[in-house]
């Protein structure tokens, strides 16, 4: 089943998906979608972007910034990532918003995707890459992500020739219709990163996976490009 054109995509580990997100998106939620995996999505209307690439986001807490994490970057574009544990290595395509205010998806299994109403990778807040989990019967660039472990890194290339090295927290399984918005894009005091895509069991109803697959990550370093 292929995507029908105008309709707000879903993420989902199978068939295809997409991240949604901006720093502090407290009233984002996931939209994802995937060649034959398509559902309906909530729409995705983030609040603008502040000049220090964090959005306004709703009163509480950033979440306290983990013991090993690094100075954030200033704003750079990201051209790829590499995550070695699981034998990814892709270039990234930047992702906006549809005119219905749903964050667009990747357009093919590969490559993986940056939102680029969030922070750049390495910048302060939390940057969010997506990636489908399969797309037309064949494994995407994400298939793999919810094999990630504690500990596991992520190489992030950017054009300021210069790599944000981000270290995996946790990885959690969330239902779609529970999806935690607020501790995905929330405020937070130091350089993360989301990894997201589709998992779970699959609604055929739908057409959609049931859940989304979100790895969590900390900057530790840099590097050379």
């Amino acid at each position: 089943m292929r995507h029908q054109a105008g309709r707000p995509l879903r993420l989902s580990r199978a068939k295809t998906m997409a991240g949604t997100g901006a720093a502090a998106l407290l009233t984002a939620v996931v939209a994802v979608a995937v060649t034959g995996c398509a559902s309906e999505s909530h729409a995705v209307r983030p609040p603008p972007v502040s000049a220090a690439g964090s959005g306004g986001g709703p009163a509480g807490q950033p979440g306290a910034a983990p013991a090993g994490t690094a100075p954030p970057l200033r704003s750079s574009v990201p051209v790829r990532v590499q995550i070695p544990a699981i034998a990814v290595d892709s270039p990234l395509t930047g992702l906006g918003l549809q005119h219905d205010g749903t964050m667009q998806t990747p357009p093919t299994g590969f490559p993986a995707g940056w939102y680029t109403g969030a922070p750049t990778p390495g910048q302060l807040g939390p940057a969010i890459i997506a990636g489908h989990v399969d797309w037309a019967g064949h494994p995407g660039v994400f298939y793999n992500l919810r094999d990630l472990k504690p500990g596991d890194r992520v190489i992030v290339a950017r054009t300021d020739g210069r790599a944000a090295v981000f270290r995996v927290s946790r990885v959690e399984e969330f239902a779609k219709d529970a999806f935690p918005t607020g501790a995905v894009y929330g405020n937070i005091d130091h350089a993360g990163l989301r990894l997201i895509t589709c998992g779970g069991s699959f609604d055929r109803q739908a057409a959609s996976y049931r859940d989304n697959i979100v790895a969590f990550a900390d900057l530790v370093s840099t590097q050379d490009a």
